[in-house]
């Protein structure tokens, strides 16, 4: 797993959100970015990450953050999540893991000794240049707006 660090610029990069919308890194430029990357919508570590930040968005919307969720759920999926959780952010649909592999938080994981691919918690602070200011690898799901600010 090769994943982007502190002072890395991030590559240029495009997804459909949940409602098909294409939503591109450029669409932030000047704009201090939050990529949050979870293993799998309606979950209950996913949910409480992606329900704290929604409960701190004006607070990280009044310190110039602008807000991404992805994961490799499907369209619908990312859909469904938002909808039953009133998420005020995009939530990108990374079934190819273009996204992922981007951000290298595609890797090996073990899960009561069972080792498998799949997504590793993590959240990216991007400034408004594309370049990574700060990498948060142990996320707490229920306290992670307070972690970023």
């Amino acid at each position: 797993m090769n994943t982007l660090k502190v002072g890395d610029k991030v590559p240029a990069f495009s997804a459909k959100d949940e409602n098909g919308n294409d939503i591109k890194l450029s669409d932030y430029k000047g704009k201090k970015l939050i990529v949050f990357f979870y293993p799998k919508a309606s979950t209950p570590g996913c949910t409480a990450e992606a329900c704290n930040l929604r409960d701190n968005y004006t607070e990280l919307k009044a310190q110039g953050y602008e807000l991404l969720g992805v994961s490799a759920d499907s369209q619908k999926r990312q859909l469904n999540f938002k909808n039953k959780y009133q998420f005020p952010f995009p939530l990108l649909a990374d079934e190819d893991h273009t996204i992922l592999n981007i951000f290298g938080v595609w890797g090996p994981k073990q899960f009561m000794g069972k080792k498998y691919d799949g997504i590793h918690r993590m959240t990216f602070v991007i400034d408004g240049d594309g370049v990574v200011e700060k990498v948060i690898d142990k996320v707490k799901t229920k306290d992670h707006a307070a972690q970023i600010l």
